[in-house]
């Protein structure tokens, strides 16, 4: 079974409880909310463990937080965004001037 995830980052998220599991026939969807970058990476490192293999990130990761998540999975993980030049849910701010 495919194993993908979508990760997103917002102020007071916790990963240990702003968590799901989509299960599907082909695919099982991840999500986890993270409240900074340093807990996606976490987030995104334990996901692979998992057997994911794709992971797309929300709006509200900058170019910067992209950045992170990619080194922190390493190359053979595809990774996406999602892109707001600013955030509506952070003020209209991109990420890395948040997180």
């Amino acid at each position: 079974m495919f194993q993908a995830a979508f990760l997103y980052v917002y102020p007071g998220a916790d990963p240990e409880k702003q968590r799901a599991e989509i299960p599907a026939e082909q695919i099982n969807m991840n999500v986890i909310g993270c409240s900074s970058y340093d807990q996606a990476e976490k987030a995104a490192k334990e996901l692979v463990a998992k057997g994911c293999t794709a992971i797309e990130l929300c709006a509200g990761f900058g170019m910067e937080g992209v950045a992170r998540i990619k080194k922190a999975v390493g190359p053979g993980i595809a990774v996406g965004a999602v892109r707001f030049d600013f955030h509506p849910g952070l003020e209209f701010k991109s990420g890395d001037d948040v997180f």
